[in-house]
């Protein structure tokens, strides 16, 4: 699997709406053929920042940045964003996530 996170510091006059406006591209990246998750979280520190957790499967990348919401998004994201993001790419051993041995429901 290609494991990806990315952190966007987004502009605070749009935080509030960030979701609302990568809905579509949420929406048509998760519908990907490949697509294992596409997950936003907002950060609970700076009301700024969202974290996107991405899952592909290793063949389905490609199709991925070439799609045409993919280029949508790139071009209306950056009147949107504050910085740069910053991201981390792994290719791990894995197709989906695993549980957590160290805690359980009580």
């Amino acid at each position: 699997m290609i494991f990806i996170v990315v952190k966007f510091t987004v502009r605070p006059e749009v935080a509030d709406s960030w979701l609302d406006l990568t809905a579509e591209f949420t929406a048509a990246t998760r519908a990907e053929p490949g697509n294992l998750f596409f997950d936003w979280a907002r950060s609970v520190d700076d009301p700024n920042v969202f974290v996107l957790t991405e899952g592909f499967h290793d063949d389905a990348a490609e199709a991925h940045v070439t799609s045409e919401h993919f280029k949508q998004a790139m071009a209306v994201l950056p009147k949107a964003i504050a910085t740069t993001p910053q991201i981390i790419n792994f290719t791990i051993p894995q197709d989906d996530w695993s549980e957590m041995a160290e805690l359980k429901p009580a």
